[in-house]
């Protein structure tokens, strides 16, 4: 089953604003404050939409609560990964290796097996964007704990879409489950920040509070997107699509992080599409 051109063209919105705060929290200067301010937001507007729909269906609980588990071992990876490495090192890694994991998950434990030619378009996806990674001058300053802490976190990542993606199946409106996920999720991580950077909390906020905002509402936008989609199309494809947020994300290393675009990556990202045309074959 093909993506319908409508869920296509947001979940491709989604995948633009998904770069776009990811860059907000590596150049922030504490990535995990930055991610709990990114998540903050989204809980304030999924209790804002929380007062307006019902609590997700009995069926829907235990993948609602293994969501949050997840979702607060997402955001620390991240954080500890985007420390340790660049946009243009950890972003693609972690991204790339999420929708094999999605669709290895989802013939496995949803039914949906994919064909041969979509195998090949999954593995096309995911080599091209893990490819960015060492493309360019950039290649020589991966390091070994950027590389694990993004991949553990493309580990997760694909955990989470999938139980998500089942969790908001079984909720009865998708909307209850994306309003309650986005309301959930920030409470283990404020835990979290507040034993481990307490004391940076005010400073930080006097100075990023602004773009911390701005991040947060490109994240609710963009995982709402990918939540209504998980509930209409099959998994595997909405995830490497996308997925293809990579290819903006390496542009926004160019322009504001000073990451060099170099040809291989181009033809990375000419690898990324044609894997995304197969997909949707």
């Amino acid at each position: 089953m093909t993506l319908e051109p409508s869920v296509a063209a947001l979940v491709l919105l989604a995948a633009i604003l998904h770069a776009s705060w990811n860059a907000i929290a590596k150049s922030s200067g504490d990535p995990l404050l930055s991610v709990w301010l990114v998540t903050l937001t989204c809980s304030a507007v999924g209790g804002l939409g929380a007062l307006f729909t019902d609590f997700p269906q009995r069926e829907a609980w235990p993948y609602l609560a293994a969501s949050v588990l997840l979702h607060i071992a997402y955001q620390l990876s991240l954080a500890f990964a985007y420390r340790l490495g660049d946009l243009s090192q950890v972003y693609p890694i972690a991204r790339g290796l999420s929708p094999c994991v999605v669709a290895a998950l989802a013939a496995a434990f949803g039914g949906e097996i994919p064909t041969s030619v979509q195998v090949l378009g999954l593995l096309m996806v995911s080599c091209a964007i893990v490819s960015l990674t060492f493309a360019g001058p950039s290649r020589a300053k991966v390091v070994r704990g950027a590389v694990a802490a993004a991949v553990a976190t493309g580990l997760l990542i694909g955990g989470y879409t999938f139980i998500d993606g089942q969790g908001v199946r079984l909720a009865g409106d998708p909307f209850d489950f994306i309003a309650w996920s986005f309301l959930l999720h920030a409470f283990p991580i404020t835990v979290a920040v507040l034993a481990l950077r307490g004391a940076q909390v005010m400073p930080f906020l006097r100075t990023r509070a602004r773009s911390g905002l701005a991040g947060g509402m490109m994240a609710a936008v963009a995982y709402g997107i990918v939540l209504w989609a998980l509930a209409r199309s099959e998994m595997a494809n909405v995830a490497a699509l996308r997925e293809t947020g990579v290819i903006f994300a390496a542009l926004i290393g160019t322009r504001l992080l000073g990451e060099p675009l170099g040809g291989r990556r181009v033809v990375a990202a000419v690898g990324v599409a044609v894997g995304v045309v197969l997909l949707e074959s």
